[in-house]
Parts: structure tokens; sequence; C-alpha cells
């Protein structure tokens, strides 16, 4: 039974210190729909307390991303989500100058790209990840990190002015 405690009190440790950076990434991964963040991170967060006794020590913060990325892609991918999210085109909306500084402009724009290549661009200039630590929180090899990537940033620069950008991406 102590054993268990103790399994219980780290994890609950774990949650409080890491919980609000787990939700702000699953935030931009899901297009900023706060609700379905949430939803995300407590799958996510449900899935690592299954495999907690297994996770390592060192590696509990790759792996709790690699949930989240996971469960947001997985997210993505279900029929009904993308029979509800469909849309014959972008939305043509002007950008102000200060643009960039507004949250929901970002948002909006990661919103464009596909779950892969916005999740590839979220870990990489968002949370500022190496190229190996994002290729193993998305499963994927280095050389689809960098390619995804850059393609989502000349997304980004086709649909923002570059001279934002440069305050985004800084890699």
């Amino acid at each position: 039974m102590g054993r268990n405690s103790e399994r219980d009190r780290e994890f609950t440790e774990f949650v409080s210190a890491r919980r609000d950076g787990l939700v702000r990434v699953a935030a931009l991964l899901v297009s900023g729909d706060l609700a379905k963040a949430e939803d995300v991170v407590q799958t996510a967060l449900t899935k690592l307390y299954l495999a907690w006794p297994r996770v390592r020590s060192d590696t509990v913060d790759a792996y709790a991303r690699r949930c989240v990325v996971n469960v947001a892609t997985d997210e993505h991918r279900s029929l009904f989500r993308r029979r509800e999210q469909v849309r014959s085109q972008l939305p043509e909306t002007p950008v102000a100058d200060d643009a960039w500084n507004d949250n929901s402009t970002v948002v909006s724009l990661l919103g464009t790209l596909p779950a892969s290549m916005r999740a590839a661009v979220v870990l990489r200039y968002v949370e500022g990840l190496s190229i190996a630590e994002a290729a193993d929180a998305m499963r994927c090899s280095e050389g689809n990190v960098k390619s995804q990537s850059a393609r989502g940033l000349q997304r980004l620069r086709e649909l923002f002015p570059a001279r934002h950008l440069t305050n985004f991406a800084k890699g």
C-alpha cells in the first residue's frame, strides 16, 4: 500500500508542476480550443498515470509530451472530428501590424497547418525542443521533423508577413 501512495504522490507533484505547460502545448496542437486542449491533456495524463511505474524519471517530461502529441493527433484523425471541421476555403482576414502579439492570431495560423506539421512547428519553435527531442515526441525521424517544420514555417510565411515570423521562429 505504501508503494502506491508514493506513486500517487510523485504523479500528483508532476501534474501540479507540468500541467499548465502541457495544456499550452495541447492548445496550440488543437488550434486553440482550450476545452479540447484540457481533454487532450486529461487523456494524456491518464495514459501517463497507467505507465507511471515504467517511466524513468529522467524521461518523464518527454514521455508526457509524447502522450499529448499522440492524443492530439489521434483526436485530429477521428472521423467525427474531421467532419465537424471541414472548411471549403481558408478565411481571408486582414492582419494588423501588432497582430502577432495577439495569441489568437498565432493559434489561428497554426490551425491552418496539418496536425503533424503543426506538431513539428509547436515543438520546435514554441517549446524550443531540439530536432531529436521533437522527433522522439512525434515518434518520427529527425528528417521528418526538419521537413515538417520547414514546410510549416513556409506556409505560415505565406499566410503572414515574414517580418513577424522572425519573432516566432528563432531557430
